[in-house]
């Protein structure tokens, strides 16, 4: 306990940043004041924006780094990487016969009403969906083994694509992973450098498109978010800022580094869940039972419902 206040010694001082698409905000908040300041989100190097803003805030409130107790920190990197597509070139590995439930769905459309809607692409295109025979039943039971002699070709096929991140998403894993993660491990010899996600991992659930297509988002924005955050991170402790460093996600909860940058798809509304966050916190204080929310962003705009 006394090493854990050595490194921490003043709990007062906390320290929040919020990536957008055109601007990031650093605040500090600790003695009863609070201190702001908004710069240019720097998209070469989004980690630059963030720690030149710490420099002013400590700065103007005359206290050292070593002085901050915990960082939260929000972010719009993954949602903005989606919706513009800017992700990983990202491959999805399936049990054989299936490499088409991204793209089919539930086969509804979302405006019925509408004869000239365009449906929007899956993040995998599909020759980048490959498949391996291997069956699990929905309670769990082996009905086909991994057929690992398989996993050679798809070693073979992922080098050719030049793939740099891969979500695995093999029919009924959220009863046993089993298979998941053998191909995994398999590959991961093959391919050390590859990115890889699990469905029963990012999103262990009941039916194979809600998996699909939840760890397909997940590493497509891995190899982004992950390098971002090691990058801040080596530069925040190379500044002297040794404190938690907590990512906020998209149900307004807290996230470590290490979560974070295993699941990033938990990080997509993100920055949205502040604004919302807030919004409820200012209808509690001014009494108001039902607020509509809206957030202004460079590249989306956002709306809650507070009741």
């Amino acid at each position: 306990m006394q090493a854990l206040k050595q490194n921490h010694p003043s709990p007062g001082y906390r320290l929040a940043a919020d990536i957008g698409g055109t601007f990031t905000d650093i605040v500090l908040e600790g003695a009863g004041r609070r201190w702001s300041h908004k710069t240019l989100t720097t998209y070469d190097a989004p980690e630059r924006a963030i720690l030149d803003g710490i420099d002013v805030l400590l700065s103007q409130a005359g206290i050292s780094p070593a002085e901050v107790s915990i960082f939260v920190h929000g972010m719009t990197l993954a949602t903005n990487a989606v919706l513009e597509r800017r992700g990983a070139r990202t491959a999805l590995l399936t049990t054989e016969g299936f490499r088409d439930t991204l793209e089919i769905g539930y086969e509804t459309r979302y405006d019925a009403a509408d004869l000239m809607l365009v449906k929007q692409k899956p993040l995998v295109a599909r020759e980048y969906r490959l498949t391996v025979r291997e069956r699990m039943s929905a309670q769990g039971e082996v009905l086909l083994p991994l057929d690992e002699r398989d996993l050679e070709r798809v070693a073979g096929e992922l080098r050719r694509l030049e793939v740099e991140s891969l979500a695995i998403g093999f029919l009924h894993s959220y009863a046993n992973a089993g298979h998941e993660e053998r191909a995994r491990d398999v590959l991961r010899r093959k391919l050390p450098d590859l990115s890889i996600s699990l469905s029963s991992e990012v999103c262990p659930e009941i039916r194979e498109y809600e998996r699909m297509s939840t760890v397909c988002a997940n590493a497509y924005v891995q190899p982004l978010v992950a390098r971002y955050l090691r990058e801040l991170e080596a530069r925040l402790k190379a500044s002297g800022l040794a404190c938690p460093l907590l990512l906020m996600t998209s149900a307004g909860a807290v996230m470590t580094l290490d979560a974070a940058m295993a699941h990033p798809v938990r990080l997509v509304e993100s920055g949205p869940a502040g604004g919302s966050i807030l919004a409820r916190q200012l209808a509690e204080e001014q009494g108001l039972p039902r607020v509509l929310s809206f957030d202004m962003g460079g590249t989306t705009a956002k709306l809650a419902l507070i009741d």
